[in-house]
């Protein structure tokens, strides 16, 4: 269970069309731009200030940091850990995991 001091928040960077998007599976949060690092990092940056914004409400409501990801997302997110092939419309530029203190830090 992901808290304002520790957790993970998971992501995937993702083209579809001619956008890049870096979605934040936890906490419902999508950024987008034209190159697949700004995306990132646009998302690396709406994810604190979340968790930021959070912690100044001292943690009113503790589901805001562990929401259930939209289906399309976690079913993305499931397939790219099978190692099955991600079929189009998505060309996958990155994912993984990123530590709630890291972001933090940052």
């Amino acid at each position: 269970m992901n808290t304002a001091q520790k957790g993970r928040i998971r992501y995937i960077v993702f083209k579809e069309k001619d956008t890049w998007y870096a979605v934040g599976l936890e906490f419902n949060i999508v950024e987008y731009a034209e190159d697949p690092q700004i995306a990132l990092f646009r998302l690396f940056e709406a994810l604190k200030g979340y968790v930021e914004s959070f912690r100044l409400i001292k943690g009113a409501r503790p589901d805001t940091l562990n929401q259930k990801p939209e289906k399309e997302y976690e079913d993305l997110w499931n397939k790219l850990h099978s190692g099955r092939p991600v079929k189009s419309p998505y060309q996958i530029d990155s994912f993984g995991e990123k530590n709630i203190k890291s972001l933090m830090l940052a």
